[in-house]
This record gives structure tokens, C-alpha cells and sequence, in this order.
């Protein structure tokens, strides 16, 4: 299509749609292996918007694909024609009916907002799926979502009162349950929606045709079953002579993937929030039969919970950092877990039905332990088992855990059978299966392991989904539990339903949607489960040289396929985590983890350059990145955006330049060096109107921004000055003085050695330019000259196995990071990281020692709140400075959750950067400060997050070492 035609639909539009490359290629993928490259990706602001749509690809003979967050994981939300995200505009909450317990929301609702929203009301939307901090409501819908709640509180079409769509031919219709009366009136109205009910209506009251329906769709006591369209959830109102009093076309629409109808309301049935008292009884096995068998006895008891794991999913979390402090209730190394969660209006209740859980597992004897969590820790095993999807994607190299046959569900009585010939044909495959379940509901996310870079794999990919669609179908189950058919699914439907039902759908989808322009590929007439796979089968891998050593992902363009597509770094800054700061203020794809690794992965694999970083579209994605790190630790694939940036803006820069600007920023240690010396002059430059302004327009910095202030400070004297005769030699640590605070924080490094002095600590100092200036603005080979510098100079004390102790977490932090990617020497490197330690870090490790107590601290009462810096939060944990802080008897200490404060180094200072940055403390960090009062300590250890606290609120925050020094009783 000409893309003057597209441009003609964009001047109709209220919203936008965008057909550059760079668009196209975020939207060719969402959670699944498939990758379509769209014609273009619409932005609908309006209902009219959608009409024009309908219209446009009816003229054009093109589909819509309608898209929210997109972590669909059977390809639903990827096609050849528009891309309708609805996600950007359609997020409004339209009303709440407390009592009728109902909510009207649009598409775009986040499911955890709207519980946000709810919680006041004493009201919640059950269904809970792994995604549900940044899946829609919208997608919800389209997918009949479930999640780990359904077996107390039902699945998404449950849930569903009113919908209300635009058809295929641009007219509305407002779906909902209807008498058998009204229904007959319905068939008298000359409309599309006319001539639907009348369809449904002959089609559905042909007694063979019921008979067919009844004896080829899953059994009905399988409450996950969205194979197909859920035509037999229709045979059950009175209309067709079954139990129901009344009629609800939502029924149908639900799990239809958007192929029927466009929906731009949504009305949801609410529940009262669960009971206040909860427990996890956490049931570990030694084989998954075991494991299984035990899920029908639990299940006798009323389980909010019924959750799995098995050995794949819970070794993934020994390498994530963020999961791994999630482990603490898994003892030895078990086959299996069983999840089981109790809830009770009382403590005593509680109790008792922990009681009565734990004596039917008594009863089995098949668990070797079975530990109960209470509070917090409950929600730290639901984190662990959420990530397990994502997790998945931490597998180094080619081979990956596969949805293709992750979504089977069975009647419980089944599943242990079913399980166990589904083992059979893995095995015939030599396949070891990742077992990730909801178990109380029969469903068994099954993936097996396979390359689909490789032919040989592709054809098991397939013969794998034959094999197991038969197996589901000889146990009446659906091969559809909550994940949708999609492209991976859709081909089976025949086999499960039989050619007869098939057909009916057909039928069905020709009435409403008589163009065929509603999702098409997607339910009947599918794509092929084979093909239009993201990666090329049998291509020869792309070779790219790299500075930064990325071995640990088997390459530079195998770190960013790591990147699996679940969409984390959706979430918005209402959820807990700083991933994606720059997402959180502009809501664009582009903007997230996703989407950055997406284009780098696209462009690296079908660059036809010399340079295949040389894209405008790779500086695009990157240029709002503010290497905060967050996406390192809080993605479950560890996708570290940070790294691969700073490896991009090198290669970029190496074949385009390096601007003045960058030279400026990454050099600024030297300029600070030079201005420290005439520190009375630099600073009197820096704070004029006329010569500060004149500077920050040359230099490029924004004009609101202030100038960091240099200062000049002999370290070595004072400590020789202080003469503390409580120094153990015994006790020496070496204190990083880094470039930062050499000649921006003199104040903080001279607190550093009057506190570590002070506890009785020999402080030897070490000077040296971290690098990280180098490495923020893409200047590697510089970053790596120190890296090799500071090696050679570390050995001595890598040797004598001192702590090496840091006071800027950026800086101290890249010992640990950068230098494995810059350094050759691995060994020494590892050392490094292992005896490198924010002063935090130390002093914690102390304390908890029992080396240094609270008898040197004063006992004045003082509020502090905290705000963590981004490298610390990816790389260490705020809990250390939290329990440093609380050191002094009477200082009551919280964390702020403040996320990223967005300034990021030079990121802030940056002119077409400094609205972003601000934005960015403005969402969670400088409201908390503002609303601390005037006496209320604020504690960031980051010079970059204490510069930014200042310029967006005039407060000064402290560095908690000098918290500390303050703090001390001389």
C-alpha cells in the first residue's frame, strides 16, 4: 500500500498512526515466537477513530489487529495489516456502581490500577493473571484471562456484564444479558446485529448441531476453555432451551481475540476483597507424580491458591537477582512445589484451616516439607512464581522454553493421567518439559525446549503441538486454557472441536465480521503455527564485533533475543520497581525494555550496513534510556538496556562522530580536575546569570538546570590530622575516593573518613576515575583504559583481601558491572566485585557483626526517608542503607518508593532531556520529599539523585554517611 493513502487516513484521525520502520518493527511482536511486520500502528482517540478504521481496511481489504499491552503469548496481538493499540488513549475508568459491585472501564485499563482504584471501595476484579501489573482489561477480555484466582473467583467471562462494541461495518451494539423475550426481539431489528442473533438463533437451535457442540467441546466442568469461540457457554440459556434464565452475547465475545467485534466498554462484575488473614503452605516434592497426586486432596479444601512449580522454573531464579531473595522458603532442591493459600476472617480461622490443609497432606505423605508464610512473604512466593514466565527467557543461547503447548487444561480427576502420558511423549522427544501450573485448575503451562532457529526444531515444534493437541483431545480437555489460540493454536481447532463445530465458526465469523478484516489469521482460517516465526530458520547467525564483552549471553544480539517479549516493563510508575522511568512519563513502546531490545535484536539481525548499529532507529529507542539499571534486575530475563546502550552509543558514534557535547560530559572529570583548582572562580561562573548561561548554551545543558559546584580537598592530610587512637590496623578498609567525590562531594569523602575513623577503622584511600562518565556517554575504549588501570592498581589489595569500600554508587557499582565486560582477566575481576562494597554495604555487614553499635550514635529522635539510588536498587539493596540509618536508637527510617529520580548523570542536564528528567522525579520521588516536613532528613546516596532533589524541590538531601557523621557522639 502507497503511503500516501496512509497519510490521507492520518489527517482523518483524532489520534495518530505511525507507518515508519521504527514502528512497525515495535509492534511486529508481542510475547510469542511470531513476528509480522505490520502495515502500520493506529493510536484511536475516539470511537469515531475505530469507525474510520473499520471503514479504511474494509475499502482496502486490509485487517486490524487490536492490541493493548501486548504480552499475548499465542500471537494474537501480531498481523500484517494496522495495528490498533488501544492502549494509549482507551484508559479511562468511566464509572463505579458500589452497589451493584460494577465497574465500567475502557480497554486500556491496567488490571492492578483498577484494583488500586477499587481497593477504598472494599472491591476487586478476581481474575489475576502473571501480567496483571501492566496487562489490560481489553486483552483480558479478548483472551478470557485467568490467572491464579480463578478456582475462587472465576475467569474473565465470569466476570463480564456489558460490553459495549463497535461491528465490522461501523454500526455500535451494546452487548448484555438479555430475557429469552428480548432476544426474540432482537431478531426482528434490520442491523448487523440483527442478523447476528438471527444467525446464532438457527444455527444454535438445530439439535444436531447442539448434540455435535456438546459432544466435541471440552467438558464443561473445565472452567479454563477457550478453544474456539465458547459457543457452548451460549446452549446454556433458556433461548436454547438450557438452565440459564437469560441470554449474554458476552459470553461469546469473551476469548474471541478480538476477531468479532471492536469493544470500547467493558462492564465488570466486582467482588468484595478477600479475607483480611491469609497463609501459604508452600508443599515440596521429590517428583512431579508426587506432586500431582496431591493436587486433587488439597483441592477438597476452599484454596484462594493452587499454584506450581517445578525444578526448571525454580533453578531460573537462582540467577535473577531480583528472585533470588524470593528463594528463602524453598528448602533442598525439590522436583516440584505445590503454592496452597488459605484466607480467613480471623486469626483463629486461619489457623484452623491450616490445620485441616496440613493434615491431608500429612495424610499423602508425599511432601518432604511444607512450610506456612504469613504476610509480606506470601507475596514474595506469588513474585517468584509470577516471574516464572519471564524467567524462562534466561536461558543462554538458542534454545528456549517454547509456548506452544502451555496452555492445556483438564478436568482435575485427569490431570495426574494426563500428566503422565504427556511425560511420555516429552520423553519420546527427549524432552525435559518445564512444568509452570495452575493446578487446582487443571491447566499445565507445559513448554518444551527447542531451538526454533533450527528447521529440525521447527518441524518438533510442531509434531510436539500435533502430538499434544491429540492427547488433550482424547482426555476432553482445552488446548486453550487462558493464553488463547492465536497463531500457535488456532491450526488445532478442527482437531479439537471436530470439522462440524469448525465449520459453525466459520459461519459465525463470516456474519460478524463479513470482510474478514477483524484480526484475521486468528480462531478460523489460521496462520500456518510454522511460520512467520520471529527468528529466520536456518540463517546464518550474524557476526558482531563488540568492545564490551558480552560472552555470558554468547554475544551482543543474543542479550538482546533474551528479551522474550512479557512486557514488565509496561508496568506503570503505580507498581512496585523504577522499570521503565521513561516508559512511566511517555507511555510509548518504544520507550520500554521491550521495545529497545526488540529494534536492537531487529536491526542487528537484518542490518545491510557495514556498521549494523549505524540506525537512526537504534539512537531513537536508546535516546530516552537513563541506564538507570532497573530492567537489569527487575526484567526476568535480565535485559540490561544500560549495558547494550553503552555499547550502541559506541559503535554508533565510532562510524557518525562523538558530538562536542558528549566529548564535554564524558570528559567532565578532567574539566572538574582543572576547575577545582580555581574553585572560587569556576563556581562564581557557574552561578552567574550572564557567564553561567552563556556556558550552559554553548555546552548544551538546559537553562533551569544548576551547575554542579567543584571543590578542591587534600584527603590525605586529614587523615593524618585525625588522631583517633581507637584505630585497629586490624580493621583496615580502603576507601574509594572516586571522581565524583574528589571534586563534586569533598563533604561526603571527608564524613567518610571522620565516621569510619571514628568506629576505630584503619581508612587507607584509593584514588581513581571510575569511568563511568566514559560509559555513559558510549566512549568505551576510554572506559576500558581505566578499567585496566584501576586492575593493575587494585592487585596489591585484591591480594591482601581488603574490602574496598565506596561512597557514590555509580561509580563503586561499576567494579562490579562494567569491569566483567571490560577487563579480560576474569578471575581478578570477579575478585574484584566480590571485595568491592558501598560504604553502606560495610558498615551493615559490621553492625551486623557486632562491631559497631548504637552506643556511638546520639539519641536524639530524627525522621529520615530514604531514596536509593538506581544502581544500588539493580545491584545491591536498599535494606543495607535502611538498616544503617536505623544504626541510632531513636531515628525512625523509611524507604521512599520513589522509583528513578531521572536524572541520570548528564541525562538531566541534557536541554532536550531536562522536561523527561523532570517528569520523571516528579511521578513518585519529589511528592514524597515535598510532603516530608521541614525536619525530616532526606537521605540519597547518589550525587546525581541529591543534585536532582534539589533542582525539583530546594531541598537538600544528605548523603547517609554524613546522616551518620551527624549523628555521631564526638
Amino acid at each position: 500500500m502507497q503511503i500516501s493513502v496512509l497519510k490521507e487516513l492520518s489527517y482523518n484521525l483524532e489520534g495518530e498512526i505511525k507507518f515508519d520502520k521504527l514502528s512497525k518493527t515495535l509492534y511486529a511482536t508481542d510475547a510469542s515466537v511470531y513476528r509480522k511486520i505490520p502495515l502500520g500502528v493506529a493510536f484511536p482517540k475516539t470511537d469515531n477513530d475505530l469507525k474510520i478504521l473499520l471503514r479504511f481496511a474494509t475499502d482496502h481489504d486490509i485487517g486490524l489487529v487490536p492490541r493493548t499491552a501486548g504480552t499475548s503469548l499465542a500471537g494474537q496481538c501480531v498481523g500484517e495489516g494496522i495495528i490498533v493499540d488501544t492502549s494509549r488513549y482507551f484508559t479511562k475508568i468511566i464509572h463505579l456502581d458500589e452497589k451493584k459491585r460494577q465497574v465500567v472501564v475502557q480497554p486500556g485499563v491496567v488490571r492492578d490500577e483498577l484494583n488500586r482504584y477499587l481497593k477504598p471501595y472494599g472491591l476487586f476484579f478476581g481474575p489475576n493473571t502473571s501480567t496483571s501489573n501492566r496487562c489490560m482489561i481489553g486483552g483480558m477480555v479478548g483472551n478470557n484471562s485467568s490467572g491464579t484466582t480463578s478456582i475462587q473467583y472465576g475467569v474473565t467471562r465470569d466476570k463480564i456484564v456489558a460490553l459495549k462494541t463497535i461491528l465490522a461495518d461501523g454500526s455500535d451494539a451494546f452487548f448484555e444479558e438479555i430475557t429469552k423475550k428480548s432476544f426474540e426481539e432482537k431478531l426482528k431489528v434490520d442491523s448487523l446485529e440483527g442478523k447476528i442473533y438471527k444467525f446464532l438463533y438457527q444455527e444454535l437451535s438445530d439439535p444436531k448441531i447442539q448434540q455435535e457442540i456438546l459432544s466435541e467441546f471440552p467438558k464443561p466442568t473445565i472452567h479454563r476453555r477457550n478453544t474456539g469461540y465458547a459457543v457452548d457457554e451460549l446452549l446454556r440459556s433458556s433461548v436454547f432451551d438450557g438452565n440459564d434464565a437469560n441470554f449474554n452475547l458476552c459470553k461469546l465475545l469473551s476469548g474471541s481475540e478480538g476477531t468479532l467485534a471492536f469493544t470500547t466498554e467493558i462492564t465488570l462484575q466486582l467482588d468484595e476483597l478477600p479475607p483480611e488473614y491469609a497463609a501459604m503452605v508452600a508443599t515440596h516434592y521429590s517428583s512431579l507424580e508426587d506432586c500431582l497426586s496431591d493436587v486433587a486432596p488439597v483441592m477438597t479444601h476452599s484454596l484462594h491458591l493452587c499454584e506450581m512449580m517445578d525444578k526448571v522454573i525454580l533453578d531460573c531464579t537462582k540467577n535473577n537477582r531480583q528472585q533470588l531473595k524470593n528463594r528463602f522458603f524453598v528448602e533442598g532442591d525439590p522436583a516440584a512445589i505445590l503454592m496452597l493459600e488459605v484466607k480467613a476472617t480471623s486469626t483463629e480461622k486461619l489457623e484452623q484451616e491450616i490445620e485441616n490443609l496440613q493434615k491431608t497432606i500429612q495424610k499423602s505423605g508425599l511432601s518432604y516439607a511444607s512450610p506456612v508464610l504469613y504476610g509480606d512473604d506470601i507475596r514474595k512466593a506469588i513474585e517468584l512464581r509470577k516471574a516464572g514466565l519471564g524467567l524462562l527467557g534466561n536461558m543462554v543461547g538458542d534454545k528456549k522454553a517454547v509456548a506452544c503447548i502451555e496452555d492445556t487444561a483438564v478436568a482435575l480427576e485427569d490431570l495426574k493421567d494426563f500428566i503422565l502420558e504427556f511425560s511420555e511423549i516429552m520423553a519420546g522427544y527427549k524432552q525435559n518439559a518445564v512444568y509452570y501450573a495452575h493446578a487446582g485448575a487443571g491447566e499445565l503451562h507445559l513448554r518444551p525446549i527447542l531451538n526454533l532457529k533450527k528447521s529440525t526444531d521447527v518441524a518438533m515444534f510442531r509434531a510436539i503441538t500435533t502430538d499434544v493437541a491429540k492427547l488433550t483431545k482424547k482426555y476432553k480437555g482445552s488446548f486453550s486454557g487462558e493464553h488463547g489460540d492465536g497463531i500457535v493454536r488456532a491450526e488445532f481447532i478442527p482437531l479439537m472441536i471436530g470439522e462440524s463445530n469448525y465449520k459453525l465458526l466459520k459461519r459465525l465469523k463470516s456474519v460478524f465480521d463479513p470482510s474478514g478484516i477483524l484480526n484475521p489469521g486468528k480462531i478460523v482460517d489460521a496462520y500456518p503455527m510454522d511460520e512467520s516465526l520471529r527468528y529466520e530458520i536456518d540463517r546464518k547467525e550474524p557476526e558482531i564485533n563488540t568492545l564490551m564483552d558480552f560472552s555470558d549471553s554468547e554475544g551482543i544480539l543474543k542479550a538482546a533475543e533474551k528479551c522474550n517479549g512479557s512486557g514488565d516493563c509496561r508496568k506503570s510508575q503505580h507498581m512496585a520497581g523504577a522499570m521503565c522511568p521513561s516508559y512511566h512519563v511517555t507511555s510509548n513502546e518504544k520507550d520500554t525494555t521491550r521495545g529497545r531490545a526488540n529494534t536492537l535484536r531487529e536491526f542487528l539481525t537484518n542490518s545491510d550496513k557495514p556498521n549494523q548499529f549505524d540506525h537512526e532507529e537504534l539512537k531513537e529507542v536508546f535516546d530516552l534510556c537513563l541506564s538507570c539499571k532497573a530492567c537489569a534486575s527487575e526484567c526476568p530475563s535480565n535485559v540490561d538496556i544500560a549495558t547494550l546502550k553503552a555499547e550502541f552509543l559506541y559503535q554508533y558514534q565510532e562510524t557518525n562522530g562523538y558530538t562536542f557535547r558528549s566529548k564535554l560530559f564524558a570528559n567532565s572529570t578532567r574539566s572538574n580536575a582543572l576547575g577545582s583548582k580555581f574553585s572560587g572562580l569556576t563556581n562564581a561562573v557557574y552561578d552567574s546569570k550572564i557567564l553561567g548561561g552563556i556556558l550552559k548554551k554553548v555546552s548544551g545543558v538546559a537553562a533551569e538546570r544548576s551547575l554542579p559546584k567543584v571543590y578542591s580537598f587534600n584527603f590525605d592530610n586529614l587523615i593524618q590530622s585525625i588522631n583517633n587512637k581507637k584505630v585497629d590496623s586490624s580493621k583496615k578498609v580502603i576507601l574509594y575516593l572516586d571522581e565524583f567525590t574528589k571534586y563534586l562531594d569533598v563533604e561526603v569523602g571527608k564524613d567518610a573518613i571522620h565516621v569510619l575513623q571514628t568506629l576505630g577503622y584503619e581508612v587507607e584511600l584509593f584514588y581513581a576515575e571510575s569511568g563511568r562518565t566514559y560509559l555513559s556517554k558510549g566512549f568505551l575504549k576510554e572506559a576500558k583504559k581505566l578499567a585496566v588501570k584501576n586492575m593493575e592498581a587494585l592487585k596489591l589489595i585484591l591480594e591482601k583481601d581488603l574490602p574496598i569500600v565506596g561512597l557514590e554508587p555509580s561509580a563503586i557499582l561499576s567494579f562490579r558491572d562494567e569491569y566483567k565486560r571490560l577487563y579480560d582477566d576474569k578471575v581478578l575481576v570477579e575478585r574484584l566485585a566480590k571485595q568491592s562494597f558501598l560504604i553502606e554495604e560495610f558498615l551493615a555487614q559490621e553492625i551486623a557483626v557486632g562491631n559497631i553499635s548504637a552506643d556511638s550514635f546520639t539519641s536524639e529522635a530524627r525522621t529520615v526517608k530514604i531514596h536509593g539510588h538506581c544502581h544500588q536498587k539493580a545491584l545491591s539493596n536498599q535494606k543495607v542503607t535502611f538498616d544503617v540509618l536505623n544504626l541510632p536508637k531513636n531515628y525512625k527510617v523509611s524507604i521512599i518508593a520513589s522509583g528513578c529520580c531521572g536524572m541520570a548523570g548528564s541525562f538531566g542536564y541534557e536541554k532536550e532531556h531536562y522536561e523527561t528528567s523532570m517528569a520523571v522525579g516528579g511521578l513518585k520521588l519529589f511528592p514524597a520529599v515535598r510532603k516530608s516536613d521541614a525536619d525530616t532528613i532526606i537521605s540519597a546516596n547518589g550525587t546525581s539523585c541529591r543534585h536532582q532533589i534539589f533542582d525539583g524541590t530546594g531541598r537538600k538531601a544528605l548523603h547517609p554517611i554524613t546522616i551518620l557523621r551527624q549523628a555521631l557522639i564526638a
